[in-house]
């Protein structure tokens, strides 16, 4: 029988509530966007503060959705305020580099010009320039994981599909 002072929850055996969502793994997430041009070269940036290239994109915050982290990341980082597009990759990675695993979501940005990448302006002191590489030069700019990962959403977008990754190589 439970009295005014006793829990359902305190029975022998079950958790809160709170203990239990307090129990749960904690995954890092990421959103970036696939711009490209008529030809499917990709859209890179590159940061002030590392030496690899990279997406437009970065951490998901807490309480953020990754398509809105994605659009805020766009419009911070290249001064852009399209919408991003449909989702391309859902990619899980393994913990790596002290960072812990995480779940990484490229969305399409879609075509743009050589004029467009002309009058972006860059997040202050973050982004140094952007331009459009080839995959075969983006793999000598970024991190393997991240070619990899582009090769699959340029694939995705071929194929008017979303796809699966681990570790940036197509599972689904």
């Amino acid at each position: 029988m439970t009295t005014s002072n006793s829990s359902p929850w305190s029975a022998v055996g079950v958790l809160p509530v709170e203990q239990y969502v307090a129990g749960l793994a904690r995954k890092r997430m990421a959103a970036g966007v696939l711009f490209r041009d008529s030809t499917d070269r990709v859209l890179l940036v590159q940061p002030s503060y590392k030496p690899n290239c990279e997406i437009p994109g970065g951490a998901v915050e807490e309480d953020e959705a990754p398509w809105t982290a994605a659009t805020r990341e766009v419009c911070e980082e290249i001064g852009s305020d399209r919408p991003v597009g449909r989702l391309l990759v859902v990619d899980y990675v393994r913990p790596q580099d002290s960072r812990p695993e995480g779940v990484i979501f490229v969305f399409d940005g879609g075509l743009l010009t050589e004029d467009d990448v002309a009058t972006m302006t860059f997040a202050e002191s973050e982004i140094l320039t952007a331009g459009f590489h080839t995959m075969a030069e983006a793999r000598g700019k970024v991190k393997p994981l991240l070619a990899d990962r582009l090769e699959a959403a340029l694939d995705a977008v071929r194929l008017g599909v979303t796809v699966m990754c681990e570790q940036g190589n197509r599972v689904a």
